[in-house]
């Protein structure tokens, strides 16, 4: 009967949005196009404010800048204040998701920070040499074959690399300083990469304090808060087990991203 009654104030309520798993365009990972009708449904109604559940290695820079926004934009439209949890680790693209929120709490093991671009990949001229396989290619532009894993590396594919990765970079640190501005330690070099584990991040001012998603959001909103979480679905066709091929090399880059934190 109580919801009958107009002058008991109901308690308040803060939609959890779970950003698990790395950045990409795939249908395993979080993108914006996946996330899109979550993050703007979370914004819907009148909740006190909108918590991140934040466990990633990273991935894509773009996606990451686009959920980003999106969430910082509804955030403004709203004025609702957006709360970020780091569990395991936000790093790379994990921590760009960080910095949408107003605030970034973490668990003493945490690890956050590795605020930097990385172009990787294989190359197998010598073996290709070895085998007696020639290499036959020819282009319409002098950089298509840019990054040929089967021809050597040279100086001008380096640079072209450096090129790609400077201005990605660029843009995350502009990121980082916008959302974090005069918290951060001005002294610390935080962004070649480095991570950081817990209160270290909170030292240097990546992170706001130690705290838990549930007990600080009732210490805010008080102790009858009610969480509504929302997670990204997978598709059907990844709940009948019907992409083997392209959930399992999904499955190897995720492990890539999770292994570099000894995860």
């Amino acid at each position: 009967m109580r919801h009958l009654i107009p002058f008991i104030p109901k308690p308040a309520h803060v939609p959890v949005i779970r950003l698990q798993g790395s950045i990409g365009a795939g249908a395993r990972s979080l993108s914006d196009h996946g996330l899109a009708a979550l993050i703007e449904k979370a914004f819907r109604g009148k909740p006190a404010a909108v918590a991140l559940a934040i466990n990633s290695p990273g991935g894509s820079a773009t996606q990451s800048s686009l959920i980003a926004a999106r969430i910082r934009r509804l955030a403004d439209e709203k004025k609702l204040p957006v709360h970020a949890f780091v569990e395991d680790v936000a790093a790379s693209g994990g921590y760009w998701l960080a910095t949408a929120a107003d605030d970034i709490w973490v668990d003493g093991t945490s690890i956050v920070g590795s605020i930097g671009v990385i172009f990787a990949g294989f190359g197998f001229p010598e073996l290709m040499a070895r085998q007696g396989i020639e290499r036959r290619v020819q282009t319409a532009g002098r950089s298509k074959s840019f990054a040929d894993p089967f021809r050597p590396q040279g100086e001008a594919d380096v640079a072209r690399i450096r090129a790609l990765l400077e201005p990605l970079h660029a843009v995350f640190i502009d990121q980082v300083k916008s959302r974090r501005g005069s918290r951060l330690d001005q002294a610390a070099d935080l962004f070649n990469a480095d991570i950081w584990v817990g209160e270290a991040a909170v030292d240097i001012g990546l992170a706001d304090g130690v705290a838990h998603l549930k007990p600080k959001l009732m210490q805010l909103y008080g102790p009858k808060v009610r969480l509504v979480p929302y997670g990204q679905r997978r598709g059907l066709m990844q709940r009948l087990g019907l992409s083997m091929v392209d959930s399992a090399l999904g499955a190897v880059e995720d492990r890539a991203l999770w292994a570099r934190f000894g995860l």
